[in-house]
């Protein structure tokens, strides 16, 4: 990491760690998709570590996404949307209410939530295949619904898997979405979208914009398609990302993006496993670099797989880890602090 940065556990043991949320008061709220449930983490004396565990909801199918609205929290399911009324630091009260029921099966099976200031919920609902024509339009989408589940409709078309889903200050909505497989080790690229409606990224028929995909003849062009933001090297697996609008961090990390790399599973060489920082200029990315790396070790051993990024109210970022079962604190501290 850049020099005045630490990482430490901020939780441990847990079963395959995926999205995290801070309520209202604090608490960091996160999903476990193997013990399938939801997890409050509280650090009561605010050193950094949490000292407190409660099981906010269990026995849920497949747990990925977790959304506040209003005093709701919203979880998104493999085949469904569900809601709970939000207690702080309490467990569910009451059988959560089913508000969407989505497609289900498949290779991809998380499913993301996030609220935007247009105060409707968008999810993103991957592909069921590396690459085919589906049978259900929701597939590879990014869906909008009022809170309670109603007016369903396709958002934006064309990402194959876009596990990121975030607005961020100005009220765009940023999403990752995975490249498809076996096409080689660098092509085509992940690929980081500013989403808009009715926008169509190309998949299955153009992959980052600019892969045409000769399965599909005339069908596989790129010429109407809504091209990436940027591209990220193949198989890296981008999945959560957060836009830093803290105090802790040094100014200019101010209004940059964050990216968790889960890291590769069919490249000659892995990459990814680590979190990268995209410098935006304005409205748009201008580089990339390298922010946490160590999770890949040199002689390709690797010890964890980062999957979401947040910002937590005292400033530090929490990066959350399926293969180890932990989450990580980031901070920074000033130079008179580290004397």
């Amino acid at each position: 990491m850049p020099q005045g940065f630490t990482i430490e556990v901020f939780a441990e043991g847990l079963s395959g760690p995926r999205a995290l949320a801070f309520s209202p008061n604090g608490d960091l709220l996160v999903t476990e998709i193997q013990a399938g449930q939801v997890t409050v983490l509280s650090d009561r004396d605010r050193d950094g570590k949490a000292d407190g565990k409660t099981t906010f909801a269990k026995d849920l199918n497949q747990p990925h996404g977790l959304a506040f609205y209003k005093n709701w929290l919203y979880v998104g399911e493999t085949d469904k949307v569900v809601r709970y009324d939000y207690q702080s630091g309490k467990p569910a009260r009451a059988k959560a209410q089913r508000i969407v029921n989505l497609p289900s099966g498949g290779g991809h099976y998380t499913r993301t939530v996030a609220f935007g200031p247009d105060n409707k919920m968008y999810v993103s609902i991957g592909s069921t295949c590396n690459v085919c024509k589906e049978a259900d339009s929701r597939r590879a989408t990014v869906m909008q619904y009022n809170p309670d589940g109603s007016a369903g409709k396709i958002y934006a078309a064309g990402l194959r898997n876009a596990v990121g889903l975030r607005f961020d200050q100005q009220g765009r909505l940023w999403a990752t979405s995975n490249g498809r497989d076996r096409l080689g080790d660098d092509i085509p690229p992940d690929e980081l979208h500013l989403v808009k409606e009715n926008m169509n990224a190309g998949w299955p028929f153009c992959h980052a914009g600019k892969f045409k995909d000769d399965r599909y003849g005339q069908l596989g062009s790129c010429s109407k398609v809504d091209p990436p933001e940027w591209g990220f090297q193949a198989h890296s697996a981008a999945l959560g990302l957060a836009q830093y609008t803290a105090e802790q961090f040094p100014s200019e990390y101010r209004g940059d993006l964050f990216v968790a790399f889960h890291g590769s599973w069919n490249r000659t060489a892995p990459t990814g496993y680590k979190l990268v920082r995209v410098h935006l200029d304005g409205a748009r990315p201008a580089k990339l670099t390298d922010f946490a790396t160590g999770w890949l070790r040199p002689d390709g051993d690797v010890i964890g797989r980062p999957v979401d990024v947040v910002t937590g109210p005292d400033g530090s970022l929490y990066v959350s880890d399926d293969a180890s079962g932990t989450i990580y604190r980031i901070s920074y501290r000033t130079k008179t602090a580290q004397r």
